[in-house]
């Protein structure tokens, strides 16, 4: 598939899909080092659902911005100076946060240079593509983001244990770094965007109108939703089983077992693309969203199972939440009107990480309300993204 393409379908890609596992190697460190971080500074779990949650709210609140400014702007610009911010939330929580609202100012920081990476990125390749070419550019897209998300755990749990968290950061802020050298000298200008003549630049009315793509934007908050209580929970769950296990493999450690779930959804992401276009999007969407249900329902109350199959509940899990993940998005931007494709994208990116923004929130303030860390209590926390779904 991907060796099918011409030679610079496959330099764009490469290049895009670089620039995006340097930029956000630290993107997942924080749900990695959740557990040291909390002990560091005291938090409460409904703290640390808001330090998880306002990563993603900062995103939604910030990407309609920058997301339709690409239909005025040319995206590289936007994606350079996000990359920048990047690297000064990364700076900011390895030598200046001590505690929950220093940690949210650099959260929220991280959000935004997030915004402006991911979906602007996302807008800068697909521009340089059309038909089935762009759609599979998009699940090779987003596996960067997974290798870079299976990064994130190996090398927090690695440089974590070793030399502290704090360094953990200063490696991501490093690894940004790296990804700006990259934008700026291999990413392609782009033609001059061309937004629709008459129409104000943050007007979205018309794009609500779309229903096809709303669809598909709708489905991806749910999505969303699911996808990041999972992966800023993960660790902390498996962490509260392992404390029952008398001796587990190092290999079988949480941060290890993050990163595995990263790459098999990394995997599922891509594969699941190549089924969608095959099989329809719909029906494919439908079906994984119903075994995701199943799974939502089992994988908290896996934990009175033992550590291992705990691990391997989550794993299968994670794979399923992605295989749907490319779907969405090249839906989005399938139905998108070809002049207010930023701002379709804009309001696909607001609704998808406002249900990541709510749904780590809520995971944390559910834990608290039931009383803290048991078996029953991770059970339902996890069982209420069977409802949502």
């Amino acid at each position: 598939m991907f060796f099918a393409m011409t030679a610079r379908p496959i330099f764009l890609i490469t290049v895009f899909v670089s620039a995006q596992v340097f930029g956000q190697l630290g993107g997942l460190m924080f749900a990695a080092l959740l557990p040291d971080i909390m002990s560091a500074w005291s938090l409460s779990h409904s703290e640390a659902g808001w330090l998880s949650g306002i990563f993603f709210g900062a995103y939604a609140l910030s990407v309609p911005l920058l997301v339709t400014a690409t239909d005025r702007l040319r995206p590289k610009k936007i994606y350079v100076a996000s990359l920048f911010v990047t690297v000064a939330s990364h700076l900011g929580l390895a030598y200046l946060a001590d505690g929950f609202w220093t940690g949210m100012l650099f959260r929220i920081a991280a959000g935004v240079g997030w915004a402006g990476t991911y979906m602007v990125g996302l807008r800068a390749l697909t521009d340089e593509l059309s038909g089935d070419t762009a759609s599979r550019a998009v699940g090779l897209h987003a596996a960067g983001i997974g290798l870079s998300g299976a990064a994130s755990f190996v090398v927090a749990g690695f440089v974590g244990s070793e030399f502290g968290w704090q360094a953990a950061f200063m490696v991501a802020s490093v690894s940004s770094a790296i990804a700006i050298g990259i934008a700026v000298s291999a990413f392609p200008d782009g033609a001059k965007p061309n937004a629709a003549s008459g129409d104000a630049l943050f007007d979205f009315r018309p794009v609500f109108r779309n229903r096809s793509a709303l669809s598909f934007s709708i489905a991806y908050c749910v999505h969303t939703w699911e996808m990041f209580v999972v992966r800023s929970w993960a660790v902390t769950f498996l962490t509260f089983v392992l404390i029952s296990e008398s001796w587990v493999p190092l290999i079988f450690v949480p941060t290890v077992v993050a990163m595995v779930m990263e790459i098999t959804g990394t995997v599922a992401s891509v594969a699941g693309n190549e089924a969608a276009l095959r099989v329809g999007r719909r029906r494919w969407i439908i079906g994984v969203m119903l075994a995701s249900m199943v799974c939502a329902a089992v994988v908290g109350f896996s934990a009175q199972w033992g550590y291992v199959a705990a691990a391997v509940m989550c794993v299968i899990y994670n794979a399923l939440i992605y295989a749907d993940s490319s779907a969405l998005t090249s839906g989005t931007i399938a139905h998108a009107e070809p002049e207010r494709k930023g701002a379709t994208m804009a309001v696909h990116a607001l609704l998808g990480y406002g249900g990541g923004f709510v749904g780590p929130l809520l995971m944390g303030v559910l834990l608290d309300a039931l009383g803290g860390e048991t078996v029953v209590n991770w059970g339902i926390g996890f069982l209420h993204l069977a409802v949502v779904m």
